[in-house]
């Protein structure tokens, strides 16, 4: 395994592109740590994959250097960087059986017969497919073929880093959460350095102990799912994790306080935020409170949703729209007013958060 460290990265897919400042990949400056567990989360488009196959070798960045350990490894291939790489549809050996595709990249690298016979049983059992193992891989579904591309990632031990690009798309669905527990417990036995691509919150925040959130060729936040959650460094994070996600209501900072229309709600301990930059309150649906009106900031509920043990109170608070999620069975008041929960009130700049001076 290796620490990774992406050391000033920027891309453009042309030299024209690079010249005009049109990049693809903005400037990340990062490390991946050795046996760490990380997802890429982010939409379609915000360069996630442009990322791990900057990391894998597949794509020579327009600008900085990718760092295994201390060694440059930016010119070199993916093999000469020794990574395993899963993708998101199946790449397999049609005309071998199950049991020879995993065998072949350990048979690649000469391992003793015994040795591999010992891994590929093991991973068969992992993958579920040990009652297909000399079948032809042509004859499987897309799900089994994807699984077979998994296995083979994983049964080598040798290799300084996996990295999975959307894994999970083709499979089935109630498999996705028996494969990305298997890859949990993988990572948590062997502390392999792996490397997620996901658009899928449930995905990237089930398996990572670090999440990459990237917006528009940009990390803009790089944290704990526990951090994410609670502090969102840039409004898209907000926006982006959580169901629904985080209320962002535009407005004015007056004295110590967050001003929307006539409402006014006490900040405390913000640093300065300078002139001319547009100002916003985020605060999670989870720490949203439905009062009676007089009791807090008057609303107009336009919607509930009932989703199971809670519900999703569709509000409006002053023109702007406002989530909040109570238990089952609360009292929605038909004149109904919310409260927001101090210690869960974030402040954004030009959507970055400011910080508690």
């Amino acid at each position: 395994m290796a620490r990774i460290r992406l050391d000033h990265i920027r891309h453009a897919y042309s030299p024209a592109l690079a010249r005009a400042g049109t990049f693809a990949l903005r400037e990340v400056d990062h490390a991946f740590e050795d046996g760490g567990a990380y997802a890429l989360l982010g939409p379609s488009g915000c360069g996630k994959t442009t990322l791990l196959n900057i990391i894998s070798g597949l794509l020579t960045p327009s600008e900085g250097k990718v760092r295994f350990d201390d060694r440059d490894v930016t010119m070199l291939t993916p093999e000469a960087r020794n990574i395993a790489q899963v993708f998101q549809f199946p790449v397999i050996y049609d005309t071998m059986t199950v049991r020879e595709n995993l065998a072949f990249p350990l048979k690649n690298r000469k391992l003793p017969k015994a040795e591999i016979q010992t891994r590929v049983a093991e991973m068969l059992r992992r993958i579920g497919l040990g009652e297909k193992a000399d079948r032809k891989a042509r004859g499987l579904t897309a799900d089994e073929k994807q699984k077979i591309s998994l296995g083979r990632g994983l049964v080598r031990s040798d290799v300084n880093a996996i990295l999975f690009d959307e894994p999970l798309t083709v499979i089935d669905p109630h498999m996705k959460w028996q494969l990305r527990s298997e890859l949990k417990q993988l990572h948590h036995e062997f502390a392999m350095t792996m490397i997620y691509v996901t658009h899928d919150q449930t995905e990237a925040l089930t398996f990572a102990d670090k999440v990459v959130v990237m917006y528009d060729g940009e990390v803009v936040q790089i944290g704990t799912p526990e951090e994410l959650f609670e502090r969102p460094r840039h409004t898209f994070v907000g926006y982006f994790i959580g169901s629904p996600g985080m209320n962002v209501l535009p407005c004015r900072l007056e004295a110590g306080e967050a001003v929307i229309a006539d409402a006014r709600i006490a900040l405390s301990g913000l640093a300065p935020v300078a002139a001319g930059q547009k100002t916003e309150l985020g605060i999670r649906p989870e720490f949203v409170e439905i009062v009676p009106i007089g009791d807090g900031i008057p609303v107009s509920v336009t919607k509930v949703e009932d989703v199971g043990s809670e519900r999703i109170v569709r509000a409006s608070l002053s023109g702007h729209p406002l989530s909040a999620i109570v238990p089952e069975g609360a009292a929605i008041p038909a004149d109904a007013a919310v409260r927001f929960a101090p210690h869960a009130l974030n402040v954004y700049a030009d959507s970055w958060l400011v910080e508690r001076a």
